[in-house]
C-alpha cells in the first residue's frame, strides 16, 4: 500500500458536514448541486479550501487545506462558512451545523449523483439511506508510518472525551432522544465503524487492510470508517468521532485539542515508549457513556479503573496537554474547550433553547444563526 507519511508533522486539516435548509421552514432542501454551481465548478479546490457534496443532496461539506496552525485553519473555516452562507442566501436557503437535524426525515432526502455514493446505497441499502447525520473530521500530519499507527492506537483512549465535548445531536426525527450524541448510534449501523482495533505497526495495518481488500469486502482502506484511522494517501491520522459543531470557535478548539493529543503521542513514540493496553470493550463503553451523557456524566478513568466525572477528566487532560498546545501555537484554542466545559456542549445548548417553548423550529433558528454569524 502506498503511503505518504513524510511530513510536515502536525499540520491540520478540518472537514465539516453541514445542513442545507429552507430559510423560512428550516426543513432540509435537496440543493447541493445548485449551490456547487453557484460557488463555481463542483469539487474545484479554492484558495481557502473546498466545498464538496456528501451522500445526500441536502448536505454539503467544507474542507480546509492542510494548515500549519489551528489559527490558519480557523481562518479558512470562517471564510468557507461565510461563503456557503452567502451563496445559500441567494437561493432563499440557510446553512446549519449540528450532529443531526432536529426534525428532518431521511426518507425525504435524495442521494447525490456520484458513483461512490450510489454504490454505497447499493451495498448498504437502508443502513446508508438513514444516515442523515453530520460529522466533523480532523486530519493531523505525521512524518512516519509506524508513528501514525502508534498515534492512532493511542488516540483511541481520547475518543470518549472528544465525543463528550463535541456531542451536538440530542434530537432525531422530531424526538428528544435522551442522548447527547444521537449521531453516534445512527452511524454505528454502518459496517467497519466505531472504536478501531489496535494494530501492532504499519506492516500489521497494511496486512490487515490488504486481507479485507483482497477478500472483496471493501474497495480500499477509505471504507474503514473508524473513529480514528491512519490516512496513508494524505499522510495523516484522521479523527472522525466528533459531531459537527454549531459554533466555529468550538470546531477550532476541538482541532487544537486533537493536535495537542497527537503531538503528545508522537513524542511518546519518538521516545521509544509503548502504549498501555486497555480492553477494547472498556474503550467502547466509555464512548457509549459519552454519547449518552455528554459532559454531564461519568466515564472510566482507565489507568485507575475508577469512574470519574467527564468534566474533571477533561480538565486534567487539558492541564497535561497545555505545554504541547503552547509548542504548536494552539494554546488559545483551549479557551473554546473551557467554554464547552463551563457553558455546555452543543447538545446542552440545543436543549436549553428547546425547553423554553418546546419548539424545534426555534432550535433550528438558533443553529442557523450561530453557524455563520
Amino acid at each position: 500500500m502506498r503511503q505518504n507519511f513524510n511530513g510536515p508533522s502536525f499540520t491540520v486539516g478540518v472537514e465539516e458536514e453541514m445542513m442545507i435548509v429552507d430559510a423560512e421552514s428550516y426543513a432540509l432542501v435537496n440543493a447541493i448541486e445548485s449551490l456547487l454551481e453557484d460557488t463555481g465548478a463542483a469539487n474545484v479546490e479554492r484558495e481557502a479550501g473546498e466545498i464538496k457534496p456528501e451522500l445526500m443532496e441536502s448536505v454539503l461539506e467544507i474542507a480546509t487545506k492542510p494548515c500549519a496552525t489551528t489559527v490558519a485553519a480557523g481562518e479558512q473555516l470562517r471564510a468557507l462558512r461565510r461563503q456557503v452562507r452567502e451563496t445559500a442566501a441567494g437561493r432563499g436557503l440557510g446553512i446549519g451545523s449540528a450532529g443531526t437535524h432536529p426534525f428532518a426525515m431521511w426518507e425525504d432526502q435524495r442521494i447525490v449523483a456520484r458513483p461512490r455514493y450510489r454504490d454505497l446505497i447499493s451495498a448498504l441499502r437502508f443502513v446508508a439511506r438513514q444516515e442523515l447525520i453530520f460529522g466533523m473530521h480532523v486530519h493531523v500530519g505525521i512524518d512516519d508510518a509506524d508513528k501514525a499507527v502508534h498515534v492512532a492506537n493511542g488516540m483511541r483512549v481520547h475518543v470518549p472525551v472528544l465525543l463528550a465535548l463535541s456531542a451536538n445531536s440530542p434530537f432525531w426525527r422530531g424526538d428528544r432522544t435522551g442522548l447527547m450524541s444521537t449521531r453516534t448510534p445512527i452511524f454505528r449501523a454502518f459496517p467497519r465503524v466505531g472504536m478501531p482495533p489496535a494494530f501492532k505497526d504499519w506492516a500489521d495495518y497494511e496486512r490487515q487492510v490488504e486481507f479485507m481488500v483482497s477478500s472483496g469486502v471493501m474497495e480500499d482502506y477509505t471504507y474503514l470508517w473508524y473513529d480514528v484511522r491512519p490516512h496513508p494517501n494524505l499522510g495523516t491520522v484522521e479523527i472522525r468521532v466528533c459531531d459537527s459543531q454549531t459554533r466555529v470557535e468550538h470546531t477550532v478548539a476541538l482541532t487544537a485539542l486533537i493536535q495537542a493529543m497527537v503531538h503528545e503521542l508522537a513524542a511518546h513514540f519518538d521516545a521509544g515508549e509503548t502504549l498501555a493496553e486497555y480492553p477494547w470493550q472498556m474503550l467502547d463503553e466509555n464512548k457509549w457513556l459519552a454519547a449518552r451523557h455528554g459532559l454531564e456524566g461519568e466515564i472510566v478513568d482507565l489507568p485507575s479503573n475508577e469512574r470519574v466525572t467527564t468534566k474533571a477528566l477533561t480538565r486534567r487532560l487539558l492541564q497535561r496537554l497545555e505545554p504541547h498546545a503552547q509548542q504548536l501555537g494552539a494554546a488559545d484554542g483551549f479557551d473554546g474547550i473551557r467554554d464547552l466545559l463551563d457553558r455546555g456542549n452543543g447538545a446542552s445548548r440545543q436543549i436549553v433553547v428547546y425547553e423554553a417553548n418546546y419548539d424545534l423550529n426555534e432550535v433550528m433558528a438558533e443553529i442557523i444563526a450561530a453557524t455563520a454569524p
